[in-house]
């Protein structure tokens, strides 16, 4: 599947994003979605995910009760709501996918990637 992230920018400290990622070119009903963010010097970190049916989600607890996750099957696009964000939620974030059911956290085990979408948040 190919994948398509954006709604990144630049927020304050407490404020709120939507980002979204748009798939093509495979059923994207049947793909495991997730979220991961990469911080400047740092390794590409899990935040959420979501199971095909939208039933199954988890989060990293750093967001957990801040952000949610969320999918539309019938538009082949999946969100990420971030609330009450903080500096260090500064990260580039990407969206990826997978074959199967289930939750995955690690980013090895996701098969197609979106190009990354960055967010700061400011103090």
């Amino acid at each position: 599947v190919q994948l398509q992230a954006s709604g990144g920018g630049l927020v304050q400290a407490g404020g709120s994003l939507r980002l979204s990622c748009a798939a093509s070119k495979r059923p994207f009903s049947s793909s495991v979605m997730g979220w991961f963010r990469q911080a400047p010097g740092k390794e590409r970190e899990f935040v959420a995910a979501i199971d095909w049916s939208a039933k199954g989600t988890d989060y990293s607890d750093s967001v957990k009760g801040r952000f949610t996750i969320s999918r539309d099957n019938a538009k082949n696009t999946m969100t990420l709501q971030m609330n009450s964000l903080k500096p260090e939620d500064t990260a580039v974030y990407y969206c990826a996918a997978r074959k199967y059911s289930g939750i995955y956290y690690v980013a090895r085990e996701y098969s197609d990637w979106g190009q990354g979408t960055l967010v700061t948040v400011s103090s």
